[in-house]
């Protein structure tokens, strides 16, 4: 028999998986090309030319074993000390190799994280609408998540809900901006707010809160939007780092954590995540992943394509009557549900072979995700299918 925390989690596994997995089986049914499948954030942009031309160089040309070795479990030194430096040119920080971790992905690095500082009962702060993972990720260390409602005009985090939600159990607050699922890049007033009620707080209660920022889009934004670099803003921050939509390399399972010299009890910090790593059976990040992206600090994905989509979906549902916010980042639209149940929502749109996520899954009902980062050709043939989806909503709400 499975452990009676696996049946939990194994009932209400995602469900953003368990729409990809519906999208197959539709797609055999009626075509790929008559399946408009938004459930699964998975770049569509290839990434750029540089990550191929480096591995070929790597793979043909180091020393087998610093390719494929074992290292230190926080990673290669030199390709530590490469990031820290391309941070400190491009945030004005003052980061070394020493304050990087290499880990499996943003997700491998929030668990690192978690299980270095939870303690059971421990309570975690997130902001509604959420990555759904989070809940799973806080209860794997056994610690509580606290949800802040959401503030449905702009999504960004209501600060004075946040304040009332802040106790002496309190121990970490997770943020994603870009966010995910609605695209919002919270704003630097934002920051600064956020950083002012957990300095209050810190000193109310005599303890150590700690801020990690979740950055898999730091990087994919429109508009000139500015993303505020948080270890600027607050001392005990960590930030969680990912190549995956950045360099389109999601199944590469590839970033890193930045633990500042500036957390509390940093030594300590970092040692236990460093054991961490090892013990949550990670050992390293993928030794030669690591160096092709220190190789490739400075490329970019194509961000055009992301934000033609963008264009096209937003001002297009728009126009039929959808209510939603135009996203600052990431590659995902927060569409209002044409009805209370999102899920109903989305099983409404199933039926035209659309596939989004409900609202629910991050926390936030009454709402659906749609991830653009497909085909531009998959977004116009959706479309058909969304205005008569928000037409037949017309209709039976006059009838």
């Amino acid at each position: 028999m499975i452990s009676n925390k696996m049946v939990g989690l194994v009932q209400n596994s995602s469900i953003i998986r368990a729409m990809f997995e519906e999208g197959k089986r539709l797609a055999d049914i009626y075509g790929a090309e008559n399946v408009y499948d938004f459930s699964l954030g998975n770049p569509s942009v290839e990434p750029p030319k540089e990550i191929r031309e480096e591995i070929l160089n790597i793979i043909n040309m180091e020393d087998a074993n610093l390719v494929h070795g074992y290292m230190s479990n926080s990673g290669y030194q030199d390709v530590r000390t490469t990031i820290a430096d391309s941070l400190n040119k491009r945030f004005q920080t003052s980061f070394t190799g020493e304050n990087i971790i290499m880990t499996v992905g943003a997700a491998g690095g929030l668990n690192v994280i978690l299980k270095t500082l939870l303690n059971p009962g421990d309570e975690v702060i997130v902001f509604s609408p959420f990555f759904g993972e989070y809940r799973n990720y806080v209860d794997n260390f056994d610690g509580k998540l606290v949800v802040v409602p959401p503030d449905i005009n702009d999504f960004q985090p209501d600060l004075a809900e946040f304040e009332t939600r802040v106790t002496e159990k309190t121990k970490a607050v997770i943020v994603n901006t870009p966010n995910n699922p609605t695209g919002v890049v919270y704003s630097e007033t934002t920051i600064k707010g956020l950083a002012d009620v957990l300095n209050r707080k810190q000193k109310e209660f005599g303890i150590s809160i700690y801020l990690i920022s979740d950055e898999p889009y730091r990087e994919l934004v429109y508009d000139s939007i500015e993303v505020p670099y948080l270890t600027k803003y607050y001392n005990n921050t960590i930030v969680g780092y990912s190549f995956s939509k950045s360099l389109s390399l999601p199944g590469e399972r590839i970033g890193y954590l930045v633990i500042p010299n500036e957390v509390d009890d940093y030594t300590n910090v970092v040692g236990a995540a460093n054991v961490a790593n090892r013990i949550l059976g990670f050992v390293n990040a993928p030794s030669l992943m690591q160096r092709v992206v220190a190789r490739c600090l400075d490329a970019e994905v194509d961000i055009a394509s992301y934000n033609r989509n963008r264009e096209l979906l937003y001002y297009s549902l728009r126009e039929y009557g959808y209510t939603c916010i135009k996203p600052e980042g990431a590659f995902y639209l927060f569409v209002k549900a044409l009805e209370e149940d999102d899920k109903a929502f989305a099983a409404a749109a199933k039926k035209h072979n659309i596939l989004i996520v409900p609202g629910s899954s991050f926390g936030c009902p009454g709402y659906c995700r749609i991830a653009y980062c497909v085909a531009y050709e998959t977004i116009k043939r959706s479309l058909p299918g969304f205005e008569k989806l928000a037409k037949e909503y017309s209709t039976a709400d006059r009838s």
